[in-house]
């Protein structure tokens, strides 16, 4: 059995023409002189051209000479003339009662070997729906981003108000149960309103967490230190970033280990200092809240975990990290790592 003989040039030209002409996409086959040879009824469907007043005209010159763009006829000169090719050249296609259409071309040389002259294959892709869809993405994207910043904005400012409201109902009441629950509830109250407030200013997805864990801790001492000379909190943070998603539930992991502490570990108007820490690195990451206060109760009636450890464990459990409970001797040092 004998191999088919190649093709020649003739066939060759033969052959393409016929793939233009049948091409489902919009397709011109020019000369080296910009000369429509052939072109697909796609192209002529799409742009309204009269199939039989294609061929033998300049591409310059096809429907009432919107095809006329300077750059374009560059571009297509420096193709045929083998200097270098199109590659996703978009431009804007007016035409007289049309609207505006965004277009992709792509242009090159084709060798044909012996044929007689230069052929260049454009073809042309309607990108306007697509790119339309993109706008439309992004700007619901940008009024959804617009609406949840006002949300969070209005939420901080909704928590602020509540909190308040429990601090002055903490003056008031006559007992002191009554009033360290207030306190506490104001004390949580206003870290999640820091939360709110930080999410709100922030502009990327991530959110930086030397300042974010810091204005937190201010936050509650301000809120549930009555004298910053007797208690401290100190934040050492590295310069990490986390998604919004995960940051929210390392401020809720320290505002409740930073009450947990200011709660139990410095009784009887005890000094003392609560620091907390922060690091990352390859992968892994800790966060720590340390004090030097009492330690963990060895009365196992006082040392039960709480609802706020509860918590922590809860949200660790979903950051797919441990949560550790450490007597210092004197203090406590409670840790969350992902290692």
């Amino acid at each position: 059995m004998t191999n088919a003989a190649p093709l020649q040039p003739a066939g060759a030209m033969s052959l393409g023409l016929a793939i233009v002409s049948t091409s489902a996409a919009p397709l011109l086959l020019l000369d080296g002189d910009l000369m429509v040879i052939a072109g697909s009824s796609s192209f002529c469907r799409e742009f309204q051209i009269d199939p039989d007043a294609l061929s033998n005209r300049l591409f310059s010159d096809l429907g009432d000479g919107e095809w006329n763009v300077r750059t374009l006829s560059s571009l297509l000169e420096a193709t045929a003339s083998g200097s270098a090719d199109i590659h996703a050249y978009e431009m804007d296609l007016k035409r007289i009662g049309h609207g505006t259409r965004q277009l992709v071309l792509n242009a090159r040389r084709l060798d044909y070997g012996d044929v007689e002259g230069v052929r260049v294959l454009l073809s042309i892709a309607d990108v306007t729906d697509v790119r339309l869809a993109e706008k439309l993405r992004d700007d619901l994207l940008r009024e959804k981003e617009i609406l949840l910043r006002e949300v969070q904005h209005r939420v901080a400012n909704s928590l602020q108000i509540i909190a308040s409201i429990l601090m002055q109902s903490a003056r008031q009441v006559q007992s002191e149960e009554t009033r360290s629950h207030l306190t506490l509830a104001h004390g949580r109250v206003m870290s999640i309103a820091a939360v709110q407030r930080q999410l709100a200013t922030t502009n990327a997805g991530e959110v930086e967490l030397r300042s974010y864990i810091t204005q937190l801790c201010k936050s509650l001492g301000a809120s549930m230190i009555f004298d910053p000379e007797e208690i401290s909190i100190e934040v050492t943070v590295d310069d990490s970033k986390a998604e919004a998603t995960v940051s929210v539930s390392l401020g809720l992991i320290v505002t409740e280990l930073v009450i947990n502490a200011l709660k139990h570990a410095f009784p009887a108007r005890r000094h003392g200092k609560i620091v907390v820490d922060y690091r990352s690195g390859e992968g892994s990451w800790s966060l720590s809240v340390g004090d030097n206060g009492v330690g963990i109760p060895t009365d196992p009636a006082h040392s039960k975990p709480g609802l706020g450890t509860g918590m922590v464990e809860a949200m660790a459990k979903q950051l797919d990290a441990t949560f550790t409970l450490e007597n210092l001797s004197p203090g406590t040092r409670a840790e969350v790592a992902n290692v």
